[in-house]
């Protein structure tokens, strides 16, 4: 395990959930070699444990199929996030909502203190009450799309097309909000 997620022993060695042990041995040991910390050129003692973690799991019967039990729900579950349509349009709502609000907060602290115009992404989190993993792909975005960029720090700061953007998308949500605030029941 690292970091609070589980690995994927499949990905690990490179194989489908349905490889025979043959095929486990053999790119287990091609892994093992390439990754050994003993190897001057492509030694990595960390991706060596995981190889070596994987291959202990997946070829002894019992301790495969008590991860694939495992595997399996963690790969529906992401798939049941995906084609969840109930809930897609008001996410993709919700996401939006969220890019606008992170730029406001930068358009802020631009506005307020061009001194230093940036956030770390931990200030982010508290401003908006949202955790770094769901931030990563706002960010991820927003920093693809220009509208924000990161400085030596990795602070965020908001860019002139960042500016623009929200400028220009603004008055759309505020009316959209207006609008909902007015049909909501009293």
């Amino acid at each position: 395990m690292t970091d609070d997620k589980p690995l994927d022993y499949y990905e690990v060695l490179q194989i489908s959930s349905s490889a025979e042990q043959e095929t486990i041995q053999r790119i287990f040991r091609m892994l093992a070699q390439r990754y050994h910390p003993d190897n001057k050129d492509t030694g990595d003692e960390r991706r060596f444990r995981e190889v070596q973690e994987a291959y202990e799991v997946l070829t002894d019967p019992e301790k495969r199929a008590r991860y694939d039990i495992g595997y399996e729900q963690r790969r529906n579950n992401r798939w049941r996030l995906v084609t969840s349509g109930t809930h897609a349009e008001s996410d993709f709502e919700i996401e939006q909502m969220v890019r606008l609000t992170l730029l406001e907060a930068l358009y802020t602290k631009r506005r307020v203190d061009p001194g230093t115009p940036s956030l770390y992404s931990t200030e982010l989190e508290a401003l908006l009450g949202r955790t770094r993993e769901h931030l990563e792909f706002t960010i991820w975005y927003l920093v693809q799309r220009k509208y924000v960029n990161r400085d030596d720090q990795s602070r965020l700061m908001i860019t002139a097309e960042g500016v623009d953007y929200l400028e220009h998308n603004y008055k759309g949500t505020l009316q959209r909000k207006r609008l909902q605030a007015a049909t909501e029941p009293a």
